[in-house]
């Protein structure tokens, strides 16, 4: 060959502009075999000249080695979250909101697809792609520029006349037939499958090995400029038609609505179209054009004024009960659950449904072999709304409560007045399960790595009987285990050894004592201080603390009164655990004696962590707005709660007016 790296540069130039017509314009111009014909010939004039390998040569797209841990990037410009409109009445509010800013100004708004997916950054310098991260909290991201070099869709280097340093923002997701698709190859081969699509594109993006990354039908829309200096627009539709020229893919149902009715059309169609479209959307993105307009209108916290996510109402299908089973949980309650032949529903495959109790079976009369009606909105657990009584199998009978417990045999009780049956059987290993997964769960001890098949393997091997048996747990005994490694055995006892020392408040709450919540376990703990102190005090000791009354007084008593509770406790103690005291509690100040609520997502705060800051300045925190809330803190996506504080009035701050309640 006279020059190899000119016939290397003409090779990358046409196989980029065929990835681009096949990916993007979705307009090919080589047949597969061709494209194939040319990937190798590049690929052996790469292995034999080394020095003529690109960056963003399409042969880089295969992945390298893997990663020990993700880099950490701080974004330029803050990633924003959008809040959410339920309903066509919440969404008129935003209009309202917009109208109200700017005046009388006509305002146009752009209208996209709002993509199950996961958010990106991608920076470009002089046309090639540098780097790409994840949307984090926001602030700071992951470094997962090796995996984004394996999405087809990514050009390596943009076309016409980029910007020196140019930053785009995108969705990551995967297509829903190629999602089925890959679910059933992992099910031949013996895998476990994913659970829906949108989980699967954000583990995928997020594999430390790229090559795994490589395997996975990844695919990308752009929709946003990030930070890009030197570069700006009078309207967002400019910047959608800058990526279209760059090689940047663009959602085509994307659309520039000059009045709110015409939006309110676009969302209709989106929603009558929603099942048609290759991949999952859960609603429209509504956005403000004018990029003056935005920049008036600003943002609260981490959201912005000038956008907003109009929801599709909550999904509905139908499916078929193909058993129905009971559930034994830490306190013996047994819950029936509905095994459902797996309906795709809400953005989530789902296979099974809770039935709640015995009453609420009977009220909904759930019969196996019933089709029923699913549903499921946001993150809400699926619910069986009702029973298609027309097409019920002839001969079907009435399900019945067990009268002994699955698990261990022992005779089962419903007390009076009680909706729900219980194992008395205080040796029940379904009940030592679930009060294992209870003490390690983050609110409680928070040990990582101690999930339902460790914790199962614990007792039926006999190794742990009580909670304070993990404490006994040696390296020996763990890597006898299967699918316990030497690593996997120096993690949970590392887990369970700093657990020793968690504050008073979780180590109550983690034994999992009736009607003590989270809340209850922070007033036990101010109260008494130590495990010791709360063991040794009376019905009207507890009956004196804050939120407990004379039931919660006599189960905390009557638990605390059993020989093998105080026999655990005190193996616990023995063992080591010696939890943190509460922190002094303000008497004064800002949130002194005011009661809380928090709603949305904050960017520096935890939802344990800003709570635990609300109650050391001596506030509480309450999980409803009622007329008796003193303040509401709303964060990102904050919903019905912002909403009816507004109407009853109640004080409400953004998460820069609660960092300056709590100086």
């Amino acid at each position: 060959m006279e020059n190899p790296a000119a016939r290397a540069e003409e090779l990358r130039a046409r196989l980029r502009d065929a990835s681009h017509r096949y990916y993007v314009l979705d307009a090919p111009t080589l047949s597969d075999a061709e494209y194939d014909r040319l990937f190798r010939e590049l690929e052996q004039l790469e292995a034999d000249h080394p020095d003529l390998i690109t960056p963003d040569s399409p042969t880089r797209r295969v992945g390298a080695a893997p990663s020990e841990k993700f880099a950490k990037v701080t974004h330029g410009r803050q990633m924003m979250s959008l809040a959410n409109a339920m309903t066509e009445d919440e969404f008129l509010e935003f209009d309202a909101r917009v109208h109200r800013m700017l005046g009388e100004e006509p305002v146009r708004y752009v209208v996209e697809p709002k993509l199950d997916g996961l958010a990106v950054t991608l920076r470009y310098e002089k046309g090639r792609f540098a780097q790409g991260a994840t949307r984090g909290d926001g602030l700071t991201g992951e470094d997962v520029t090796a995996n984004l070099r394996t999405i087809k869709m990514v050009p390596l280097q943009l076309g016409g006349r980029p910007p020196a340093v140019f930053e785009v923002r995108g969705e990551v997701f995967i297509n829903k037939r190629d999602f089925v698709r890959m679910n059933e190859e992992r099910e031949k081969a013996g895998e476990p499958t994913f659970v829906n699509p949108r989980n699967c594109a954000a583990g995928s993006l997020r594999q430390l090995d790229p090559r795994i990354t490589a395997q996975r039908p990844l695919s990308i829309f752009f929709y946003e400029v990030g930070e890009t200096p030197g570069l700006t627009f009078a309207t967002h539709w400019e910047k959608l038609a800058l990526l279209r020229e760059l090689g940047l893919r663009t959602n085509p149902e994307n659309a520039l609505c000059e009045s709110l009715p015409e939006v309110k059309e676009k969302y209709r169609r989106m929603l009558a179209m929603r099942h048609e479209l290759p991949y999952e959307i859960d609603g429209s993105v509504v956005k403000v054009d004018s990029e003056d307009q935005r920049r008036r209108l600003g943002a609260v916290s981490r959201t912005p004024r000038w956008a907003i996510a109009w929801k599709f109402p909550a999904e509905e299908e139908a499916t078929t009960v193909e058993d129905i089973f009971v559930s034994v949980g830490r306190t013996g309650a047994l819950t029936p659950v509905a095994a459902l032949k797996p309906v795709h529903v809400g953005g989530v495959t789902v296979s099974r449904a809770t039935l709640h109790n015995e009453d609420e079976l009977r009220r909904k009369d759930v019969r196996v072999g019933d089709r029923v009606f699913l549903r499921r909105a946001g993150d809400v657990i699926p619910e069986i709304v009702r029973v298609i009584v027309e097409s019920r199998p002839a001969g079907s009978r009435p399900w019945e409560m067990p009268k002994q417990c699955p698990a261990c045999g022992t005779p089962v009780v419903r007390e009076e007045g009680e909706a729900i049956t219980r194992c008395p059987n205080p040796t029940c290993p379904a009940k030592t399960v679930s009060r294992l997964r209870h003490f390690a769960s983050r609110l409680a001890m928070d040990i990582e790595g101690l999930g339902v098949e460790t914790s199962t393997q614990l007792t039926e091997t006999g190794l742990v009987k009580t909670p304070a048996d993990l404490y006994r747990l040696t390296y020996e005994q763990l890597v006898g285990l299967d699918r316990f490694a030497d690593l996997s055995a120096r993690n949970l006892l590392a887990a369970i050894e700093t657990s020793k020392t968690r504050p008073l408040r979780h180590v109550i709450y983690a034994l999992g004592i009736r009607m003590v919540g989270e809340a209850t376990a922070v007033s036990l703990a101010r109260r008494f201080g130590s495990l010791e102190a709360l063991m040794n005090a009376s019905v009207e000791d507890l009956q004196s603390v804050r939120d407990v009354g004379p039931e919660v007084a006599r189960q905390i008593h009557d638990f605390l009164a059993l020989p093998g509770q105080r026999e655990m406790i005190g193996q616990l103690l023995a063992a080591g655990v010696r939890p943190d005291p509460e922190v002094a509690v303000a008497t004064e100040g800002a949130l002194a004696g005011k009661t809380v609520v928090l709603t949305g997502t904050l960017a520096k705060y935890s939802r344990e962590s800003a709570k635990a800051e609300i109650e050391r300045r001596g506030g509480r925190v309450s999980g409803s707005v009622s007329r008796k809330t003193d303040l509401v803190v709303a964060g990102e996506d904050a919903g019905s709660k912002l909403k009816k504080a507004q109407e009853l009035g109640v004080r409400v701050v953004d998460e820069d007016g609660f960092r300056e309640l709590l100086k």
